[in-house]
């Protein structure tokens, strides 16, 4: 398995982040409602959980009565994730960016994957791999930066072209330089279509009230322009 693009930086941040996932505001508050509303029924279902940290949606997959399969290409992440969790869930290092044959095809009946496809720099094989380990009907629900925010805020040249980008990161009392990628708007849904994904929603909704009382300033900014986008797809 090669290295994941922001390998450096989660192993850094692994411990600091598995103590504030539960309460930062951006993740509680912003990110989990907005996964959550977009994710539906959970009983019995056999669900992959892409990218899972230190196992916050993990757990409550397993809380709503899924059977989980979670993996992760940091292995410093993942043992937080195994504390947190126990033997409740399988636990799997694997790298997005390549291809996962450990898993079987048309096998899963939804993938979570939240903030996480901003670390791979090509979509469309990420996405396949995720059609083909989906049963027919299976949903795709992931988060990701927004792309008109992170044009914006980075003050990117193209708005077209996928490029890094090396970010310094506070928000977990750990300081890093966080590598990522920015994909545009049209990356990312052509990239859905072109491997079998049928796109139901996409949403860009506002913070939970519960954010206002933790962050009134990044509340206040959220209100008027999103971070992130949030979006639904069917396996065709």
């Amino acid at each position: 398995m090669k290295e994941s693009f922001a390998h450096q930086a989660y192993t850094k941040l692994s411990a600091a982040y598995a103590k504030a996932i539960d309460t930062k505001p951006l993740n509680a508050f912003y990110d989990r409602p907005a996964v959550k509303s977009l994710v539906g029924s959970l009983g019995g279902r056999h669900i992959l959980d892409a990218g899972c940290g230190t196992g916050a949606y993990t757990q409550w997959l397993l809380q709503e009565g899924a059977r989980v399969v979670a993996l992760d290409a940091n292995e410093a992440m993942l043992a937080h994730a195994r504390d947190r969790i126990g033997d409740k869930a399988e636990f799997v290092q694997a790298n997005l960016e390549e291809p996962m044959p450990f898993l079987q095809s048309s096998s899963f009946d939804g993938i979570l994957s939240a903030l996480t496809i901003t670390y791979c720099n090509d979509l469309l094989p990420v996405f396949t791999e995720f059609s083909r380990v989906l049963k027919p009907q299976g949903w795709l629900v992931f988060s990701t930066e927004h792309p008109f925010f992170a044009y914006r805020n980075n003050n990117l040249q193209s708005y077209y072209e996928t490029q890094e980008l090396h970010i310094p990161w506070k928000g977990f009392s750990v300081e890093v330089v966080m590598d990522s990628y920015y994909h545009s708007l049209s990356a990312i849904t052509e990239a859905l279509s072109s491997s079998g994904f049928l796109i139901e929603r996409i949403i860009e909704p506002y913070p939970a009230k519960e954010f206002e009382a933790t962050d009134p300033k990044g509340y206040e900014k959220l209100m008027k322009f999103p971070l992130f986008l949030f979006v639904r797809a069917i396996r065709r």
